[in-house]
């Protein structure tokens, strides 16, 4: 891609109205327009990213053995009538009439739907387990959204439910869905944190949180100094200051807790019948009598990971992105893009990168170095070349490592190994 023919309208003014570092940075960098109250365009720099995450969570999902399906935003409401999560959703559950005056619903979540589906086809108990999933746009009424798509009304979510025949099965489903989330946030590359939780309108006996450790995060969670544990507060004893957990021993007798703040950007329920009793989802098992199936239900936050990933991942000169998810790999600025021989040397680098499978942006900008420097450290594209009148037409480039400014002098072909290493 080349800068000149890219729209990335970024800024420099901080944004009033935003008060995380990720919400700045996203309005600043030209990620995301406001368009109402918790509801944003994606521009094209951000949707790369959003896709970028995307795509590592389907490949995560299928690698595990779930099926990817897509369901409808807009919701019968009878079927959360069948549920009896009409009335007990609350406000954040939109509803609304079609001209027809039939009652309908903005799915915050899919649970009715699936059931739905799964109960309209003649499926034996031998085809046990099912783990059906989908990446799409949800709607929750939020009474106050903030911090851009940290916290908004309508976001991009991965949700996948799996049917068991008995509740062996369904661990086994949670487990090897618990499996494909560490696969997808490690190759994500975020720092997280598995915790126990609350279950809350979702429901079910057993759920648990992945949450991105950070100062911004609304939620807080206690964590052992010296094991795995972690756990939301809200699972927790304590009297009235959840700070009086720290420095208690940890309730796997390993360590001693801190409580810290964390951003929840995966959940997945352990679901048991709660559903497939109300909405009559079951089969004949192996003795031929009907029962109602074991489900579960996973969440991912793809929009709210982008986010997420910046609080973990910037400094005070902008993003400084992982690079699985970097919109591009390697910027290469191109000094004095006048002068044919050195936009031609730049295009040559650049067309023998892009041939090597790299995401390559080319600023090819008429346009000051120093707007060229700042933005791209802005836009935090993890490696940058720089190529000028005083090296266009020798072996080696000046090449830059977004984090740290690390800088080094290598050849096309270092670059390429360098670049292939992090594939």
């Amino acid at each position: 891609m080349y800068f000149s023919k890219f729209f990335v309208p970024t800024t420099k003014q901080e944004p009033s109205d935003a008060e995380l570092a990720s919400h700045k940075l996203m309005l600043r960098s030209g990620m995301i327009k406001k368009t109402a109250a918790g509801i944003y365009n994606w521009l094209p720099i951000g949707l790369r990213v959003l896709k970028k995450v995307e795509n590592i969570v389907r490949n995560s999902m299928n690698a595990f053995g779930a099926q990817e399906i897509l369901m409808p935003m807009v919701q019968p409401a009878e079927l959360w009538k069948e549920s009896e999560r009409h009335d007990e959703y609350g406000k954040e559950l939109l509803k609304f009439q079609d001209r027809s005056e039939r009652d309908f619903v903005l799915g915050p979540t899919h649970e009715e739907v699936i059931c739905d589906i799964f109960r309209s086809y003649p499926i034996s108990y031998k085809e046990l387990p099912v783990n059906l999933y989908q990446i799409q746009t949800k709607f929750r009424d939020e009474i106050r959204p903030r911090f851009g798509v940290m916290r908004s009304r309508e976001f991009v979510m991965k949700d996948a439910y799996s049917f068991d025949i008995n509740e062996d099965g369904l661990i086994e489903s949670y487990e090897n869905m618990k499996k494909a989330y560490i696969d997808a946030f490690n190759k994500i590359g975020l720092d997280y944190r598995i915790v126990k939780a609350d279950a809350g309108v979702i429901g079910g006996d057993v759920s648990e949180e992945f949450h991105i450790v950070a100062d911004s995060g609304e939620d807080l969670i206690a964590i052992s100094d010296s094991s795995d544990f972690a756990a939301n507060v809200e699972v927790l004893d304590y009297s009235k200051d959840p700070s009086e957990l720290n420095g208690q021993k940890s309730p796997d007798g390993v360590g001693k807790l801190q409580v810290k703040r964390g951003i929840e950007v995966g959940h997945i329920f352990q679901l048991g019948k709660k559903y497939s009793e109300k909405m009559k989802v079951s089969l004949k098992n192996e003795k031929g009598k009907e029962q109602d199936l074991y489900m579960g239900c996973y969440g991912i936050g793809i929009s709210r990971i982008v986010a997420a990933s910046i609080e973990q991942n910037h400094d005070d000169k902008g993003i400084v992105w992982p690079y699985s998810i970097a919109p591009f790999h390697l910027n290469i600025i191109c000094l004095d893009p006048n002068k044919k021989e050195i936009l031609e040397e730049c295009e040559s680098v650049y067309k023998i990168l892009k041939k090597s499978g790299h995401d390559v942006l080319l600023d090819d900008r008429d346009v000051r170095a120093g707007i060229k420097f700042t933005e791209h450290e802005m836009l935090g594209i993890p490696f940058s070349i720089i190529i000028g009148p005083n090296n266009f037409n020798k072996n080696n480039y000046e090449f830059t490592e977004r984090e740290g400014n690390v800088k080094s002098e290598l050849n096309i072909d270092e670059i390429k190994q360098k670049l292939e290493e992090l594939k």
